[in-house]
């Protein structure tokens, strides 16, 4: 069959194509519309901020924990290879740069040596009821005592440290 250059152009006569259509107006947000979005935004952020922040708080005691663990650790490999445990002049900086080599087995980066409030581990030795020593966080606010984040966390308090 043959087209008809009439018979085409019959078809199409009498529609709208989209070119000849006049544009739609979009409707827009109003402001109003835009602050409800934005304050409902901002309450969410909140009560998302304040249920992580003791989360956080639970995770730097809990690497302030482990922290302690390991120099611990090492500490005990210190006794090991000398007979003694470090005296208080002395202190941690026994098992790191200037006072140990990297091939000593109970070396530390001085990296490890800071808690995760980037205040140095305390050493006290002898430490408290009958301890040799104590490895000592202040917590977050790095004064004695305290409660929550601020809580002291000790090596003589560690599950499996005696």
């Amino acid at each position: 069959m043959k087209r008809q250059p009439g018979i085409e152009a019959s078809r199409h006569r009498g529609k709208k194509r989209w070119s000849d259509e006049a544009p739609k107006r979009q409707r827009g947000m109003t402001l109003v519309e835009i602050l409800a979005v934005v304050v409902i935004l901002g309450l969410i952020a909140g009560t998302l901020l304040v249920g992580f922040s003791g989360s956080f708080g639970k995770a730097k005691h809990e690497l302030a924990k482990s922290g302690i663990g390991i120099i611990v650790s090492q500490l005990e490999t210190y006794r090991l290879e000398h007979s003694a445990w470090p005296s208080n002049d002395q202190g941690l900086t026994v098992l790191t740069d200037g006072q140990a080599t990297p091939s000593a087995s109970y070396y530390l980066n001085p990296g490890q040596l800071l808690d995760p409030w980037m205040r140095t581990y305390l050493y006290v030795t002898p430490g408290p009821g009958g301890h040799p020593y104590e490895v000592l966080c202040y917590g977050a606010d790095g004064q004695p005592g305290g409660e929550g984040e601020s809580a002291d966390i000790s090596s003589t308090n560690l599950r499996g440290i005696d």
